[in-house]
């Protein structure tokens, strides 16, 4: 007998529930539950009573005012929980969005598997000279070569003397201390959807971590699985954040003035956004 309900669905979520979406080379995102859909931020601004009230196209508008003008309590209503699999310092960013509820694989109480993060060889670069906290200096291919093996031969040994260390009777909570932070964790992460679409505009931003990158992305994708219409408005209307000095200089611009970053207050990691976004 097949089950039936009253609570508003994704049919589209539906489809992927429980599957493991591959991310990096062995970690994974997977929807577990979730609760809401478009219909249920369109009913919790308007007070109703189920869905239909109104059409599609004036929900998916009533939808684009409440995102353009910041009115973000209504997407509180929907709530979405995801079983993670990343590399411990991926976990590490992305615990630091302090908005969800979260429960973590415990190496206090659990052995830790033998499930290393190695880089592509092509991902391996130097560090950006302007940005501190970021690659992107080009390396020599044998350099990259070596700092691949370098980090796999890291993995097999940390993980064999951590086995010796249990085998002694060690005990797991100090044992652990010796495994490097590319070893996977796994955790349940439930956050609602305002929260989710923040953490999505910053972590799939051009200036995040490549490795997050790739699992906020992955769940970009299942936003727009889940909420269709949500993902359009964010989409449409989630813009670049400018300074007073920046909408200046692109004032300038667009009357066909030569613009330049010297004689302005502007940082080199706002400018570079600027020439990206704007072609200045």
């Amino acid at each position: 007998m097949e089950n039936t309900t009253k609570r508003a669905m994704s049919h589209e979520l539906e489809k992927i529930l429980f599957e493991e979406i591959k991310v990096l080379d062995q970690g994974f995102v997977r929807v577990i539950d979730y609760m809401g859909n478009d219909s249920s931020i369109v009913q919790a601004a308007r007070i109703s009573y189920g869905k239909g009230t109104k059409t599609q196209s004036s929900d998916a508008g009533l939808i684009n005012y409440l995102f353009k003008n910041a009115h973000t309590s209504v997407f509180e209503m929907c709530e979405i929980k995801l079983h993670i699999k990343a590399p411990i310092f991926v976990a590490r960013q992305w615990l630091r969005h302090r908005t969800a509820n979260v429960n973590e694989y415990s190496a206090r109480y659990s052995e830790m598997e033998d499930s290393f993060y190695l880089p592509n060889k092509e991902d391996i670069k130097g560090q950006d000279k302007t940005n501190k906290q970021a690659r992107g200096l080009e390396l020599e291919d044998s350099i990259k070569q070596e700092s691949q093996d370098m980090i796999h031969n890291l993995n097999t040994e940390s993980y064999k003397a951590y086995l010796s260390l249990l085998e002694k009777g060690v005990a797991r909570e100090l044992a652990r201390g010796i495994l490097p932070t590319n070893i996977y964790t796994q955790f349940y992460w439930k956050i609602d959807l305002n929260n989710l679409l923040r953490f999505v505009m910053l972590r799939s931003s051009n200036h995040s971590q490549q490795e997050i990158k790739a699992y906020s992305d992955t769940i970009k994708h299942i936003l727009k699985l889940w909420t269709p219409m949500v993902y359009n408005a964010f989409t449409n209307f989630n813009q670049m954040s400018l300074s007073a000095n920046a909408i200046e200089v692109i004032k300038k611009a667009i009357k066909g003035e030569k613009v330049s970053r010297e004689g302005t207050s502007i940082g080199k990691s706002e400018w570079k956004s600027l020439e990206e976004a704007f072609g200045i």
